[in-house]
């Protein structure tokens, strides 16, 4: 599965990638520079400001085929800063991911049953089912 998710959650899953600018002190882990918003977008908190202007200089640049494949297939988590509800540019990317792979990324719950089974890796993941629908995918994305 594919998720996002914030450092203080999933930082230390060995299927963590960070996403963002700027990353933890002692971060070891796997970096995506390419999906990280450039310094002049990372103040803009408005998501009908960021949002086209984020896609028109990072996501439409690049292949969302070869960003999953290169970020660990079907088994990664995005991460960023923001807490799980706020407006994140992890989400944009998720929504961009799914228009134009139709690969679902949820945000990881560790507290989810579902999501619980994946990170142990007890049982196969049953198919997605929403889960909470209070953490947008952003429109527009």
């Amino acid at each position: 599965m594919i998720f996002t998710s914030n450092f203080k959650i999933a930082g230390r899953l060995p299927q963590a990638v960070a996403i963002s600018r700027g990353i933890p002190r002692g971060w070891q882990g796997r970096r995506c520079k390419a999906l990280a918003p450039p310094r002049d977008l990372i103040k803009i908190m408005e998501p009908e400001r960021f949002i086209p202007l984020y896609r028109a200089q990072v996501l439409d640049k690049l292949d969302p085929m070869r960003v999953i494949t290169d970020l660990g297939g079907d088994n990664f988590v995005m991460l960023c800063w923001e807490a799980p509800g706020e407006f994140c540019h992890r989400r944009v990317v998720a929504a961009w991911l799914r228009k134009h792979t139709g690969v679902l990324i949820e945000e990881f719950m560790p507290s989810h049953e579902r999501h619980a089974e994946w990170l142990l890796g007890l049982q196969e993941v049953k198919p997605y089912e929403p889960i909470d629908e209070t953490i947008p995918d952003w429109p527009g994305a």
